[in-house]
């Protein structure tokens, strides 16, 4: 679940149209951020908000509703479901065992979890989990309908549950480890690797080596709980019906569909404590940092060069009623954290790159302007 958000059924909502209301951080002003954020929001979306930190400095910024029926904007220190975001806590506590010799990179799927996979995957390994090479397909197809809608929005999915559904699907022609191809089912498994390793869930290993060490107040595994805790603001999916538009509510939902590839609840200000920590090389040893953010698409890391020439490394991610993106750059120094409630179907994604830039190339932005 990438730069893609998926939908759930829920109370119908009827709204035609939202009211962007902006305001800023009063520690830092910058109004190019703010009519970056302004203007991602207009794109269609119910509304953002984003933290961006830049060599010591702070901005934080917030545009929309947080709801469609209420005017106040969504709030500052808001948790939101990140989805895929959870991949990089996922490779983390990964190659954190990976460090402490209990698993090893090149240890075979069918080692870890045999039988598990049909047609077996012995030829697939922990290395080709993480890298998103090792051909297996993804589940996300077998839970939801033709219009990105969930078709049991509350059942609680186990690991191995999720992992089965690929079993019908058809295979990467490619053999492992030769074909990038990103699938959710690669970090399901590595979940599942996890508590094989451990004898704890995957759950309670990122909580006890990456949430409590960093003091990430505001981030947790939900598990089944369906709620999300306040602060927040909803999130919504808008699909065609009978020749008109209608709005489903999707804020309140059993998370365990995405699970160890998607499940994290977090904030703003904690995304970029742990990809400051990440890649200030506290979390993971040096060899395996730099496997982490090697290429585009290295161990549970997104990487890109701007038109600016920054290098940023981070993850992308969508759940019902909300999309997610964190990056920060080589050094550590430049961050950004973006949230979005979602609202229309229209793609953000052109609005979000145009935010990253403004954030990590603020000269170029604005010289441009």
């Amino acid at each position: 679940m990438r730069l893609k958000s998926i939908g759930l059924a829920a109370a119908v909502i009827a709204f035609t149209a939202i009211t962007t209301t902006a305001t800023a951080d009063a520690a830092a002003r910058d109004d190019a951020l703010q009519t970056a954020l302004d203007n991602l929001v207009a794109t269609g979306q119910a509304g953002a908000i984003a933290e961006v930190r830049r060599d010591g400095t702070t901005w934080r910024g917030t545009s929309g509703r947080a709801r469609l029926d209420r005017p106040a904007p969504p709030p500052l220190n808001g948790r939101f479901r990140a989805g895929s975001v959870t991949k990089p806590f996922t490779a983390t506590v990964v190659l954190q065992l990976v460090a402490e010799g209990r698993v090893g990179l090149d240890d075979s799927v069918e080692h870890w979890l045999p039988g598990l996979i049909e047609g077996g995957a012995g030829d697939i390994t922990v290395r080709e989990l993480l890298n998103h090479t090792s051909g297996l397909p993804d589940p996300v197809g077998a839970l939801v309908d033709d219009d990105g809608l969930p078709r049991d929005r509350w059942r609680t999915w186990t690991l191995t549950e999720l992992a089965r559904l690929s079993n019908a699907l058809p295979r990467d022609p490619n053999p492992p480890g030769t074909h990038y191809s990103y699938s959710n089912n690669d970090y399901i498994l590595l979940g599942m690797i996890i508590e094989k390793a451990t004898g704890r869930s995957f759950r309670t290993e990122i909580t006890r080596r990456i949430v409590v060490p960093l003091g990430l107040r505001g981030t947790f595994l939900p598990g089944a709980n369906p709620w999300l805790p306040a602060p927040h603001a909803d999130g919504y999916v808008t699909v065609p019906r009978d020749g008109r538009d209608v709005t489903y509510d999707m804020t309140v939902l059993n998370p365990t569909m995405a699970g160890s590839a998607g499940e994290i609840v977090s904030t703003t200000d904690d995304l970029n404590r742990f990809f400051a920590a990440l890649l200030g090389g506290r979390l993971v040893h040096p060899d395996l940092l730099h496997q982490m953010t090697a290429g585009d698409n290295g161990f549970g890391i997104e990487s890109t060069t701007l038109s600016c020439g920054v290098r940023i490394h981070g993850h992308g991610g969508g759940i019902p009623g909300y999309l997610t993106i964190a990056f920060t750059s080589t050094d550590a120094r430049h961050q950004v954290a973006l949230s979005i409630n979602r609202y229309r179907a229209t793609d953000p994604s052109p609005a979000a790159m145009a935010f990253l830039n403004a954030a990590f190339c603020p000269g170029v932005h604005r010289h441009s302007r």
